[in-house]
Parts: structure tokens; C-alpha cells; sequence
């Protein structure tokens, strides 16, 4: 056996639909990380572009990658189907459309086997298409070195408080550690935290379904305070375009699953308040027009504020107070956010 072959193998699942114009980006920023003992599961979920040729393009010339071609079934299908055929003794995620830096896998793997946790983190940067090629070539160049590392122990409760960002930015390095967003990339897992749980198909928020769950498992995650990711700010994009009653109203069910899930464990899900009502509000005001004409989503909107309004009331009055301002805060940040971030090209 060679000493390649006595390294962890990591297994980095990349759900792939449609994605021919920035897929190369994404997978040469895979092949060429400074870990090399991967398995690289490119799962074709039904693309109709170029984006099969591509990833078959690239199996042939290395025997890492193997492609998974199946039938759409949403990126939850596509990285259920990745989790199913995952080898390695570690699961990383990479979206289609973004860049790994090339020491992403090194790093984390390092951080999470020196602290014995379950998962590690690191920092991500939102890039533009004008900037990508400039970004690739700084990211498989540039190396990341002697990085802070900091160990959380309450993942959940760290996830549901820790997310409005000029609070991080106020509590300084150590309160950013303990930031947790539903995002799976920028992560390494122990292989066995995913075991007997999957993404729920049909949905477009399945992350914000999966968070609760995936952060309770967990005793020890170490978080990286280095940028490991460049995340595509893509206007075509289902996160930056998508804005129709049933992306709303799973948006609304999401935050509700999570945050029944979190009081059952005892804890105020103040970020999931915050997804509720904010989700609710889009919701009512996205489909006005449309619930004028139709008396399906009239009736689910009610339902679902509905929902909302009696979860709101199970805290008491103190937690609601802090809920609310959290929520204000939150609302007037991702203003900034849409108007700086979004607008990235």
C-alpha cells in the first residue's frame, strides 16, 4: 500500500444541472486540490446543455472522478445520490457553478482530524462572472497557510443565534467562528454523521430542512477562519431568480420544519423566526396579485400565516421582543446585501 493510499479518502459529491458555461471552473478547482485521495461524484441530474459531455469529458482523463447520470430530481436527489455512492471516510459538497480554493480539503481535513470534530468549516467569498476566471487562477495558485482554528460545541444553538452580521462583525473573530448558515459547502463531514439521514426531495429549500438535524448530531465542529470557497453570485441562479408561490411557500414550510425541530430540543430558533416571518411577508407580498385570482394559494397563504402566527406564540413575550429585533436588524442587512451583493457581474 503507498503512503497516497494510507490518507483519508475524501468523497466530494457535485450536483451538476445545467451548468456547461461555469462547470470547468468548478471541476478543475476540484482535480487540482493539494489533497489528492478523492472520489469525485459528479451527478448529472438530467442537464439538457453540454454539462453530461463535460463531466464524462473529464472522467476519462482521471480516474477519481466517476459520473452519475440520472433523471432531474432536484439538487436534494441529486445530493442524496451522491451521499448513496459516497466511498470515502469524509463528504465534502461543491455547487456546480463555484470554486473550491486549492487547499479546501487539505485545511479542513487537517483541522477536523487535529480537533477531533465532526465537521469542519471555513469562510467563503461571493464572486462575480467578471471576476471568476481571475478568481480560478488565484485559487489554484495562491497556498493558505497557518490558519486560526476554533472548536464550537453547541452547533444548534451557535446556528439559531449567531447570523445577523454586523453582530459578528461587532463580537470580532471569535463570535464569527460560531457562525453556521444551511450552506453544506465549505464543509467536511465525518462520513458517518450523514448516516440514515437524507435531503427531503421536492423542495427548493431542502438545506434550511436538513440544518437542524445535520447541527444536532453534532458534538465538535472546528471552524477555519481562512476563505476556502468563492460562492458564484449567479442572477439565473434558483437562489437569485426563483420567485414564484412555490418557492415561497417552501421557503415558509422549511423554516417551520427547523423550527419545530429546534424548540423540540429546547432551544429558541431565533434564526428560524426570522425565516418565518420574513419568508411569510415575501410570500404575502410576492403573491398578491395571484392570490386575488386564485382561491388555492389564497387558501394556503392563510394557512400558512396561520401556522406562523401559533408558533410565534408558543415563546414567551421576552424571547418574541428579542425575535423581533433580530428580525429588524436582519431586514435592514440584507437590504445592503441585495443592493452590494447581489448586484455582483
Amino acid at each position: 500500500m503507498t503512503m497516497s493510499e494510507l490518507k483519508p479518502l475524501v468523497s466530494v459529491i457535485v450536483p451538476v444541472y445545467n451548468s456547461h458555461r461555469y462547470l470547468r471552473y468548478c471541476i478543475d478547482s476540484i482535480v487540482q486540490q493539494s489533497y489528492s485521495r478523492l472520489q469525485i461524484l459528479l451527478v448529472d441530474d438530467g442537464s439538457t446543455d453540454s454539462s453530461p459531455r463535460i463531466c464524462d469529458e473529464y472522467a476519462a482523463h482521471d480516474e477519481r472522478i466517476r459520473v452519475i447520470h440520472q433523471v432531474n430530481s432536484g439538487i436534494a436527489g441529486a445530493q442524496n445520490t451522491g451521499l448513496d455512492a459516497a466511498e470515502g471516510d469524509y463528504i465534502a459538497f461543491c455547487d456546480n457553478d463555484d470554486i473550491m480554493h486549492r487547499n479546501n480539503i487539505e485545511i479542513l481535513l487537517h483541522a477536523l482530524e487535529i480537533a477531533g470534530a465532526d465537521m469542519s468549516k471555513g469562510r467563503w467569498k461571493q464572486i462575480g462572472v467578471s471576476s471568476l476566471s481571475a478568481t480560478a487562477r488565484c485559487s489554484a495558485h495562491q497556498s493558505v497557510e497557518n490558519p486560526n482554528l476554533s472548536v464550537i460545541t453547541d452547533s444548534l444553538h451557535a446556528y439559531q443565534t449567531v447570523f445577523c452580521k454586523s453582530l459578528r462583525l461587532l463580537g470580532g473573530s471569535r463570535v464569527e467562528a460560531r457562525y453556521f448558515n444551511e450552506a453544506n459547502w465549505c464543509r467536511l463531514y465525518k462520513k458517518e454523521i450523514w448516516d440514515g439521514l437524507r435531503f427531503v426531495t421536492g423542495h427548493y429549500a431542502q438545506d434550511i430542512r436538513m440544518a437542524g438535524p445535520l447541527y444536532a448530531r453534532m458534538s465538535r465542529v472546528v471552524d477555519v477562519d481562512k476563505i476556502l470557497y468563492y460562492w458564484l453570485q449567479e442572477p439565473e441562479s434558483v437562489t437569485h431568480s426563483k420567485r414564484d408561490f412555490s418557492f415561497w411557500h417552501d421557503n415558509v414550510t422549511a423554516a417551520i420544519a427547523n423550527y419545530r425541530f429546534t424548540l423540540s430540543m429546547g432551544l429558541v430558533p431565533y434564526r428560524n423566526y426570522f425565516g418565518m416571518v420574513s419568508s411569510m411577508k415575501d410570500e404575502r407580498t410576492g403573491m398578491a396579485g395571484k392570490a386575488t385570482e386564485d382561491p388555492f394559494i389564497r387558501a394556503q397563504i392563510e394557512d400558512d400565516a396561520a401556522d406562523v402566527s401559533a408558533l410565534t406564540r408558543e415563546l414567551g413575550i421576552f424571547h418574541r421582543c428579542l425575535c423581533n429585533m433580530l428580525v429588524a436588524l436582519r431586514r435592514l442587512e440584507n437590504k445592503f446585501y441585495d443592493s452590494h451583493v447581489h448586484s455582483l457581474n
